[in-house]
């Protein structure tokens, strides 16, 4: 790879799982925003529910989610009462009720407890229309997926299961945190399966600390070897500005911008050998599998999740941190736990910042999505004409061609998609730093 294109690789763009941002939400959409844009969805709107549990048995210095370390039922406890009282004041602030995707992220969703879990769900199912459901996931370490929890997943109905791998090499285990051998893992899929969770999804990553070319598709065979319908594949993003506890890791273990590339390029390569559809940016999935289905026919769709079949006109966020999306805008929680459960106690919803969405912001929410997606769009002449000074650079290094209004990113250029979206972002000047665009 030519020297230019390193450098492309390291430039600092979002992951657009959404647009705007995350970093452009504001505290000037508001509990009363939210609460009048739920009032506003038609009765027959259909909805995505997604429940976050900010709870971990331990921190994995790679980790960049919103979690903690708890190892005390009552914080637990009290955290559930929360998130059941959101339940009870979604259902009276909206009329819609029919559930189509139901998805529990992290953290680690099991730390909640089994019963727990099973009473959450039966309150969503008691306010909630769930007949219509086309997804029911779940996320969980593979250390904690026992046959008592699989068995608890399969009776509260979950369709599928996301298991966090990263890498099966030993050293580099250690190196981030999170040691579980091979033997966990398919223990883990094992007891999915037995459950009748058979649509698995394994998450792994590029570019983590002591990790060369040779472990990372080493893994992918061994992950391959479990037969998963999915397998995502992303790239560590080094943020100890944001996630003080990745200070734990030692830049210099980390692999170069170069070796970076050439692990995700081998990667993706290996990949596709082993018979798995690329789906957008850094997904895989099996030719029959929804989500390949979907990409082929120009369904795919992205949202705080990643890659998606999930169509649903409103995505509702569940506990601290979590992100809602409304045809309105987007608004989020607050993302301490104190804060949330004081405001659930109040019976007031707990949003500390949001995003009311401008035509402007719509039209380019579109294209962004459209090129995350299908590597292509028709981009309206004022939007591309505005881009083409940060798009005619990477049409120069054969990353996207432009035929009138026409984009599309050319094989060699998929793994810069994010800066390809990225000059379509009016709010990128305002950002903060973002992690590696490869």
């Amino acid at each position: 790879m030519d020297s230019h294109k390193l450098l492309l690789a390291e430039r600092s763009v979002p992951r657009y799982t959404s647009y705007p941002t995350a970093p452009h939400f504001s505290a000037e959409t508001t509990a009363d925003d939210y609460a009048r844009w739920l009032a506003e969805l038609p009765r027959r709107a259909t909805l995505s529910l997604y429940i976050h549990v900010p709870f971990c048995q331990e921190m994995c210095s790679y980790c960049g989610c919103h979690t903690k370390v708890v190892r005390r039922a009552e914080p637990v406890q009290a955290y559930l009462r929360a998130l059941l009282a959101e339940v009870e004041l979604l259902a009276r602030s909206t009329t819609a009720r029919r559930v189509t995707h139901l998805h529990w992220g992290g953290g680690t969703p099991s730390m909640l407890g089994l019963d727990a879990m099973r009473e959450l769900t039966e309150r969503i199912a008691h306010h909630f229309d769930l007949s219509g459901l086309l997804e029911h996931a779940v996320e969980l370490d593979p250390r904690s997926t026992t046959h008592a929890t699989a068995a608890t997943l399969g009776a509260i109905g979950a369709t599928r299961a996301s298991l966090g791998v990263q890498d099966f090499n030993a050293v580099v285990q250690h190196a981030i945190g999170r040691v579980q051998p091979y033997d966990v893992v398919a223990a883990a899929v094992e007891n999915l399966r037995a459950a009748g969770i058979v649509s698995i999804n394994l998450d792994l990553m590029y570019g983590l600390p002591q990790q060369d070319r040779r472990a990372l598709l080493h893994s992918l065979e061994l992950a391959h070897g479990l037969s998963p319908d999915r397998i995502a594949l992303f790239g560590y993003a080094h943020v100890p500005w944001m996630k003080t506890h990745q200070r734990l890791i030692d830049t210099a273990s980390l692999p170069g911008p170069a070796e970076r590339v050439e692990q995700a390029e081998a990667a993706r390569a290996r990949l596709l050998r082993l018979g798995y559809a690329a789906i957008g940016l850094d997904h895989f999935a099996r030719p029959d599998d929804a989500l390949a289905d979907a990409a082929r026919t120009g369904r795919l769709r992205r949202n705080f999740q990643g890659y998606t079949t999930d169509v649903a006109d409103a995505l509702l966020g569940i506990g601290a941190s979590s992100i809602g999306r409304l045809p309105q805008g987007f608004v989020q929680n607050r993302a301490d736990n104190k804060g949330y459960q004081a405001a659930m106690a109040e019976g007031r919803f707990a949003i500390a910042r949001g995003k009311a969405l401008s035509a402007d912001d719509i039209a380019r929410a579109a294209l962004i999505e459209q090129l995350m997606c299908d590597f292509a769009a028709d981009a309206p002449p004022a939007l591309l004409a505005e881009a083409m000074p940060q798009l005619a650079p990477l049409a120069a290094r054969g990353i996207v061609t432009i035929n009138t209004t026409r984009i599309t990113i050319t094989e060699a250029g998929r793994p810069f998609l994010r800066l390809v979206a990225a000059a379509f972002d009016a709010y990128l000047h305002r950002a903060g730093r973002h992690s590696a665009a490869v």
